[in-house]
């Protein structure tokens, strides 16, 4: 009976779930045409204190998605730390000492870290910014772990936990001090849109970075043993 009722329950709320969907998809089309995204993007390109039309969608004119996919990407580094097997992250026992690999990174690692700079400055003009240059900046931190590289700021800490909040709670500030300002929500004022952008970006790059390489070395370590080696 219980079983029948919870099965009852699922039904009723796809059903729900697939008529709001349907519901909105019939009241988005009895819409008025679209707005001509592109010309009042390109009209409004001289206020957005940018001069790539992605960042200042990004960070401008679409900050508040920007804002919540920041606040999803920590919860998502928070859980992986969470269930990490391991007391520390930092875990002397999971470094390798592969002696090409740590030759290899004497010259990978100074040019990786050159261009996630370059990405995060070019952001503002051409591809590039927060995004790609932290995930650089990430796969230059895993390329340090593989090679044995101590990494203290991984052990749980502050560096830690302000690594994974700093970008989303920069970005929160600047949101919170405009609406105090009188503006609204994430409304740049005009004359200090460009420096808040480039800061907002260079802290979230550091975040964005701090979250996936805390993925990366939480995850679980595959112990299972190789099949060839066990027939041997």
């Amino acid at each position: 009976m219980i079983r029948t009722l919870k099965t009852l329950a699922m039904v009723a709320a796809c059903v729900s779930f697939s008529g709001i969907l349907a519901l909105s998809i019939w009241t988005i089309a009895g819409q008025p045409a679209p707005v001509n995204l592109p010309q009042l993007l390109s009209e409004n390109m001289a206020r957005s204190g940018v001069e790539h039309p992605v960042t200042a969608v990004l960070l401008n004119f679409r900050s508040y998605d920007t804002l919540l996919e920041i606040g999803v990407l920590v919860i998502a580094g928070i859980a992986g730390i969470s269930m990490a097997k391991t007391a520390s992250l930092e875990d002397p026992e999971l470094r390798t000492s592969d002696s090409l690999l740590y030759g290899l990174q004497r010259w990978f690692v100074p040019l990786m870290l050159m261009l996630a700079g370059y990405l995060l400055w070019a952001g503002a003009h051409r591809p590039g910014g927060a995004f790609q240059a932290g995930a650089v900046l990430a796969a230059t931190g895993v390329l340090m772990r593989l090679g044995g590289v101590p990494m203290d700021f991984l052990r749980p800490g502050l560096l830690l936990r302000l690594g994974l909040v700093l970008g989303f709670t920069v970005f929160l500030l600047v949101a919170v001090a405009s609406v105090i300002g009188g503006d609204a929500f994430l409304a740049y004022p005009p004359e200090l849109t460009k420096p808040l952008i480039l800061i907002i970006e260079s802290v979230l790059t550091l975040s964005i970075a701090m979250v996936l390489l805390a993925l990366f070395v939480s995850a679980p370590v595959n112990d299972a043993e190789d099949p060839e080696e066990g027939s041997s």
